[in-house]
């Protein structure tokens, strides 16, 4: 049997930007993408603190060290420059496997993002 836990969180960062015409997406910075294991292209979720929105798309890589946090095309309507999200990402493990896996979790400086 297989189930899906968590694999990576970035949890409590500030929304640096939305941009609705931008093809979809969320950018985050490099850093923390490598800091939570997150790859280019890899679904995750988004949980928005200030409004209880939630939704997926797949992450872009932002510049290393800026701290952006972009959510683009139709996501940019579901956050505000400023509100506070959680970002997830799943895996598929066997049971067994699961029972002892670890998962990446980064908590970031809420003001500037990073990884202080």
């Amino acid at each position: 049997m297989q189930i899906q836990v968590v694999k990576s969180k970035i949890h409590r960062v500030k929304v640096t930007g939305a941009d609705l015409n931008y093809i979809g997406s969320i950018t985050i910075d490099e850093a923390l993408m490598e800091a939570s294991n997150i790859i280019e292209g890899e679904k995750v979720s988004i949980v928005n603190i200030n409004n209880g929105e939630r939704l997926e798309t797949y992450a872009i890589k932002g510049n290393r060290n800026s701290g952006e946090i972009t959510l683009n095309g139709r996501a940019a309507r579901k956050v505000q420059k400023g509100d506070i999200i959680i970002i997830i990402s799943y895996g598929i493990l066997d049971f067994e496997e699961a029972k002892s896996f670890r998962p990446s979790l980064v908590f970031p400086n809420e003001n500037d993002n990073s990884l202080t």
